[in-house]
């Protein structure tokens, strides 16, 4: 099993008016954010825009990420789906691309028993020969993974990590005690990063560390190194960004936060919308306290 550990930048998808990929776009920021130190890269997270991207825009993100990459850094993909044979489908194409690990989530329609669920997540495990990490994120999602089904899906060879963003904190502490090494758990941006990492956790994957990497790195390197005094000054500066994002759509927060700092990675997909003027200034204002 791989060992992904550290700061996973969750990457926009750089897109314009008509649907096309800005994959040059997208490659520059992918080689700043390696640059800056991050520890691997997640394509298609939730600040990704999953949902709302077509097969073959996927695909492109995908690729120009892994093509960016260079084999530098570790490249999870998002799969996401409400059927189960296409998220496998996804989940294989990812692999032959040249992806190090699968970022899968669950999207739902009409509810999911626990052992369909299971399923789903158990069908894209089996259908890849690398690292799964299974994602979860209650307050988008129709269905969630229960500590029951945690607990059978991390005895699958090939899951071996969690990405949790229910924003409850002893939720990852119980996962933690009940699943023991066989899954390892990164934390949200919803979550307290550095309170994740004092009890356990190994990174974050995170739209946030988008346009604040090298902050993100260096409070990872003050909690490996249990810095807490340190860690914590640092967390509750960083804390702000996560203050003014939970205010928008994510999306668009990270969008104009980057289109902030020179890259021109377009709106977010419609019907989302970019930050009007106001809302553009709570996070120029959020950048210019942390310069």
């Amino acid at each position: 099993m791989a060992d992904f550990h550290g700061v996973f930048p969750y990457l926009v998808s750089p897109i314009d008016a008509s649907g096309q990929i800005r994959t040059a776009v997208l490659g520059r920021l992918c080689d700043d954010l390696i640059k800056a130190g991050v520890h691997g890269l997640t394509p298609l997270g939730s600040t990704g825009e999953f949902a709302y991207l077509d097969q073959a825009q996927r695909a492109t993100v995908v690729q120009a990420t892994i093509e960016a990459a260079k084999g530098r850094v570790p490249v999870i993909a998002g799969v996401a789906s409400t059927s189960t044979a296409d998220a496998v489908a996804q989940a294989k194409t990812h692999q032959k691309l040249g992806a190090d690990g699968i970022l899968a989530i669950m999207e739902a329609y009409f509810p999911v028993a626990d052992a369909q669920v299971e399923s789903y997540f158990r069908a894209i495990a089996d259908a890849v020969d690398i690292p799964v990490v299974i994602y979860t994120n209650p307050q988008f999602q129709r269905s969630d993974l229960t500590l029951d089904v945690i607990a059978r899906l991390a005895t699958h060879p090939r899951i071996g990590y969690i990405k949790d963003a229910s924003t409850n904190t002893a939720r990852l502490l119980s996962i933690m005690n009940r699943c023991g090494d066989s899954i390892k758990v990164f934390s949200a941006s919803a979550h307290i990063p550095a309170a994740v990492m004092l009890i356990g956790g190994l990174g974050w994957m995170a739209g946030p560390a988008c346009i604040i990497p090298r902050q993100s790195v260096e409070l990872y390197n003050l909690c490996k190194a249990a810095r807490w005094d340190e860690a914590m000054a640092l967390q509750r500066k960083l804390w702000r960004i996560n203050e003014a994002f939970a205010r928008f759509n994510l999306a668009a927060c990270i969008k104009a936060g980057l289109d902030i700092q020179g890259y021109a990675v377009g709106d977010p997909v419609p019907p989302q919308a970019a930050l009007t003027a106001d809302q553009r200034k709570v996070v120029e204002a959020a950048l210019r306290d942390l310069a």
